[in-house]
C-alpha cells in the first residue's frame, strides 16, 4: 500500500492525516477538499467566528506548513467528481485524476435548505462552511430584526450570538418545542426560559410555509397565518450527508449516510467513511445512528488509520458534544434515545444543573449545563452500565465526582 487519499475539510479529514503520519505510514498522502482552506473547526462558525470574536486565523485545525512538514499533499478549491472503484482512481473537476490503494471518505453534509415558496430569496443563509458565515457576516452586523428557522442547536447558539449584539430576534421552531429532537422537555424548557430571559421572542408549532419579498426576503409567513419581518434570516433546519459520491460509484448507502462496519470500512473494503457521514451500529446502544459532532468525527477517523494500518480497531466511543450559548456551557455524554426517567440534579433557576437520563436504573446520557464535575464523570458511569440509586443522583450535599467514585468502586 503506497497511496491514500482522503476527502474532506474537517477534523476528520485533519486527524486522518495527523494519524497516518503519527502511525508512520509512509506512503503518498493526498488531502482533496472543496474548499478553498485547509481543514476547519466548523463549531464556532455559529459562535465566536459569527460574531468576530475570533478571525479565520483562528478555524485551521492544522497550519498549511503542518502538512507540508508531513509531507501530505494538498488539493483545495477542487471538487471530487467520481470514483472508480476497479482502477481504484478518483477523478477531480479540474481534470486531474489520482490513484489511491485506500481512499477516506471524511465528506460531511450541507445544510438543509428551505423548500417553500420564496427561499431562493436573498437575505436567507446557512451554517455549515466558512463561505455561509462570511456571506452573513456583513448583513448581520447591519440588521436589526433577525428571524431563526429552526430551534436546534445551531438556531439557539446563532440567536444567542444576535442576542448579545443588541438584534431583535424571533425563532420560529416546527415542532412543539425547541431541540425536541435531542432532549427531554425539561432541558427545552430550560433553554427557552434562557432564551426568553435574554430577549429573544420563541414561536413552537409554527411551519414556515412562505418567505415574502421582492428581489430579498423581507418576512416569514407560517402555516398558523402569522406574518413575521425580518432584516435577514437564518436557518438551521439540519444537515443532510454527502452521500452522492459513494452511490454513484455503488458502494451501499441510505439517505442517512454511508453504510460503514465497526472498522468505518465501507462496502468496499478498500474505502472508508467517517464522521458526519457514517451511518453505523453502535455497539453501546445497539442501534444504527449517524452521529454530528467533533468527537464522532476524531474517533472514527483514528479507527479508520489504525485499521488500515493492521490493527483491529473498532469504533465504540461514546458520543458527546456540547453547545455554549450566553457564557454557559452544555457539555452532553451520551444519547438519551429510549430513557425511560429524568433525574435532575442542581437548580434549573440558577443556570447550574445535570439533567441524567435514565433507563432500567442504568444510566443512558446526561446533560450538563455549567456542570464540568457532572459531565466527566458520567461518562464513566454511562460507560460503566451500573445500577445506580437516584437519590445519590440527586444529592448535592456531597461533590459528584466522589459519589461517581463511590459507585464505580462499589
Amino acid at each position: 500500500m503506497t497511496k491514500l487519499v482522503i476527502i474532506g475539510g474537517g477534523h476528520a479529514a485533519a486527524q486522518i492525516a495527523t494519524s497516518l503520519r503519527m502511525k508512520k505510514f509512509e506512503g503518498d498522502v493526498t488531502l482533496v477538499s472543496d474548499e478553498p482552506v485547509v481543514p476547519y473547526q466548523r463549531p464556532p462558525l455559529s459562535k465566536m467566528y459569527l460574531s468576530g470574536e475570533i478571525g479565520a486565523e483562528r478555524l485551521p485545525i492544522l497550519r498549511e506548513q503542518a502538512y507540508a512538514s508531513a509531507n501530505i499533499g494538498l488539493k483545495l478549491g477542487v471538487r471530487a467528481t467520481s470514483i472508480d472503484r476497479a482502477e481504484k482512481t478518483l477523478a477531480l473537476a479540474n481534470g486531474e485524476v489520482l490513484p489511491y490503494d485506500k481512499l477516506i471518505l471524511a465528506v460531511g453534509g450541507h445544510a438543509r435548505r428551505l423548500s417553500c415558496k420564496g427561499a431562493d430569496l436573498a437575505g436567507i443563509h446557512y451554517v455549515r462552511t466558512m463561505t455561509d458565515t462570511d456571506a452573513m457576516r456583513g448583513e448581520f452586523n447591519t440588521a436589526k430584526r433577525i428571524v431563526i428557522v429552526g430551534g436546534g442547536y445551531i438556531g439557539l447558539e446563532v440567536a444567542a450570538v444576535a442576542r448579545r449584539a443588541g438584534k431583535d430576534v424571533t425563532i420560529l421552531e416546527a415542532a412543539d418545542r425547541i431541540l425536541a429532537r435531542v432532549v427531554a422537555p425539561e432541558v427545552s424548557a430550560f433553554y427557552t426560559r434562557l432564551h426568553t430571559e435574554e430577549g429573544v421572542d420563541i414561536h413552537t408549532g409554527e411551519m414556515v410555509t412562505e418567505v415574502e419579498g421582492n428581489d430579498r426576503a423581507a418576512a416569514v409567513l407560517t402555516d398558523s397565518g402569522k406574518r413575521f419581518e425580518s432584516d435577514m434570516i437564518v436557518a438551521g433546519i439540519g444537515l443532510s450527508p454527502n452521500i452522492e459520491l459513494a452511490t454513484s460509484a455503488g458502494i451501499t448507502a441510505l439517505d442517512a449516510g454511508i453504510e460503514v462496519n465497526e472498522h468505518c470500512q465501507t462496502s468496499d473494503p478498500d474505502i472508508y467513511a467517517v464522521g458526519d457521514v457514517a451511518w453505523f451500529t453502535h455497539s453501546h446502544y445497539g442501534r444504527t445512528m449517524r452521529l454530528e459532532s467533533v468527537q464522532n468525527a476524531v474517533d472514527q477517523a483514528k479507527v479508520a488509520v489504525e485499521h488500515i494500518m493492521g490493527d483491529d480497531a473498532a469504533y465504540d466511543a461514546l458520543p458527546w458534544f456540547w453547545s455554549d450559548q450566553y457564557g454557559l456551557k452544555l457539555q452532553i455524554a451520551g444519547l438519551s434515545e429510549g430513557y425511560d426517567s429524568l433525574v435532575v440534579r442542581g437548580d434549573p433557576a440558577a443556570r447550574s444543573v445535570a439533567y441524567f437520563y435514565m433507563k432500567g436504573g442504568k444510566m443512558l446520557a446526561a446533560d450538563c449545563i455549567g456542570r464540568i464535575a457532572e459531565f466527566i464523570n458520567a461518562k464513566k458511569l454511562i460507560t460503566a452500565r451500573l445500577d445506580i440509586d437516584a437519590a445519590l443522583l440527586r444529592d448535592e450535599s456531597r461533590p459528584f465526582k466522589e459519589i461517581a467514585a463511590e459507585m464505580l468502586t462499589a
